[in-house]
């Protein structure tokens, strides 16, 4: 059973007081790698012998891990940061059922979802504490401009809300992305994925199409919104039952102005010629694909 498995399975049977106690631990957590069991009952505003009655219940269910050593304290599990993150979705009417996993990957893990209007969704778990510090450091070094980035939830929360406000920037341009919807703690609630990643389809119909409508995407995003991509390839882009393309993943992404920006976007477009080269024999030219992208009144061919 997953993290997120854990969070739903258990989030229905929990009460105010439960999700009180969560909240209080999920405050302190700046201050004290472990919280108190005096901190946690002040912050949730419980008596004390009522916390200490729940706070094992709540380990049971792996939503909180307890620490004995010079104090008793608790910290907030991966399922128990989800937790509060659903429970903040379901009460502001965004979330009503959760369906089948659509992707567990090593930093995020992303469901089928419903809103109450039994509208589909994708709500997607950042998980940035799945790799090491070092390593999340160097592939995601958007974390360094924060002051507070040594908790993992944090760090995944800061990915999801970069990777919201890319959507917000990028569907109204006309990009190929998930339509944003609502973003709550490392949790971000988007409109319905349907399709596989580029890499894993074993043939495509008309590749050179396909290359194409990319180049396009990556053109207007660069264009209108001003972003770049910077970590594209054939794991984040979604072909779609009707042979439309979506492209996910933009928690990374940097703007034009970024002192990198030219490298990044040589990287993005080297990254899926270099695919269809492989894969499909399509030879096209990095230097007339950049040219699509920066440039007005260009094309391909």
């Amino acid at each position: 059973m997953s993290v997120a498995d854990v969070a739903v399975r258990t989030y229905r049977k929990l009460q105010p007081e439960d999700l009180g106690i969560l909240q209080a631990i999920e405050k302190q957590a700046k201050r004290y790698h472990n919280v108190p069991t005096d901190v946690i009952a002040s912050v949730a505003g419980l008596p004390h012998q009522e916390v200490l009655f729940r706070l094992p219940a709540l380990a049971r269910n792996r939503l909180i891990t307890r620490y004995a050593g010079a104090y008793v304290g608790y910290h907030l599990t991966a399922s128990g940061y989800d937790t509060l993150a659903i429970d903040h979705l379901v009460k502001a009417d965004i979330l009503e059922a959760f369906g089948k996993p659509l992707g567990v990957g090593k930093e995020a893990d992303v469901y089928d979802a419903l809103m109450p209007d039994k509208k589909k969704l994708a709500v997607k778990f950042h998980r940035l504490g799945r790799t090491s510090f070092r390593q999340t450091k160097r592939k995601r070094g958007y974390v360094t401009d924060y002051q507070y980035v040594a908790d993992w939830h944090r760090q995944s929360a800061i990915a999801a809300e970069r990777e919201y406000k890319a959507l917000t920037q990028l569907h109204p341009c006309g990009v190929a992305v998930p339509a944003p919807i609502a973003q709550n703690r490392h949790v971000l609630v988007m409109s319905r994925i349907e399709g596989a990643e580029l890499y894993r389809h074993k043939e495509i119909l008309e590749p050179n199409a396909i290359v194409e409508d990319i180049v396009f995407n990556i053109r207007t995003a660069y264009q209108k919104a001003h972003i770049i991509h910077a970590d594209l390839s054939p794991y984040n882009i979604i072909l779609e039952p009707d042979s439309h393309i979506l492209i996910i993943d933009w928690p990374q992404y940097v703007t034009h102005e970024h002192p990198n920006a030219d490298q990044l976007l040589r990287r993005d477009i080297q990254n899926i010629l270099k695919f269809f080269k492989s894969k499909y024999e399509i030879e096209a030219s990095l230097e007339q694909a950049l040219s699509v992208v920066t440039q007005p009144n260009t094309s391909l061919s």
